[in-house]
């Protein structure tokens, strides 16, 4: 992935960390601003099959389409792209032992998940954006009937 790695640099909307705990309820707090992840298969999103985009949660920037959004069954939405290659940021991540690819949102750095290649999914990009539903808002397409279309 060191191919889409962004540079550090400022974000478009920045708070102070009082400011997200303000804005944020002490979930999406620690998900979002503390990098932590919400229990598997718990998720408002998980099995979502709504058509529309989503959206980071803490700043509002548009992030995924659901046509891009597969059944993965990791317990958590999966996405095989982002909506724009600019719309995420890339970190290495090397906690728990592990090196593994994070995902921010590109406009407040609110982290999102982790992306995965090469797991074998049938997907056009043999990725895996897997995401926290918490760090996410979907908003449906207005031609969407109430989660009956398919994912």
């Amino acid at each position: 992935m060191s191919d889409q790695s962004t540079s550090q640099q400022p974000y478009a909307v920045q708070r102070t960390e009082d400011e997200w705990r303000a804005a944020l309820s002490p979930a999406e707090y620690k998900v979002l601003r503390q990098a932590g992840t919400e229990p598997a298969f718990r998720g408002e999103y998980t099995d979502t099959k709504t058509q529309g985009v989503y959206s980071c949660r803490a700043c509002g920037a548009e992030l995924f389409r659901s046509d891009t959004k597969f059944e993965s069954h990791c317990g958590w939405p999966s996405f095989y792209s982002p909506l724009a290659g600019d719309s995420v940021q890339y970190i290495e991540d090397r906690t728990f032992g592990m090196k593994r690819v994070e995902v921010r949102c590109a406009t407040c750095g609110s982290h999102l998940g982790h992306v995965f290649e090469g797991e074998g999914y049938d997907t056009p990009t043999d990725q895996r954006y897997c995401i926290n539903s918490i760090s996410l808002r979907l908003q449906p397409d207005e031609t969407s009937e109430s989660g009956s279309a398919p994912a």
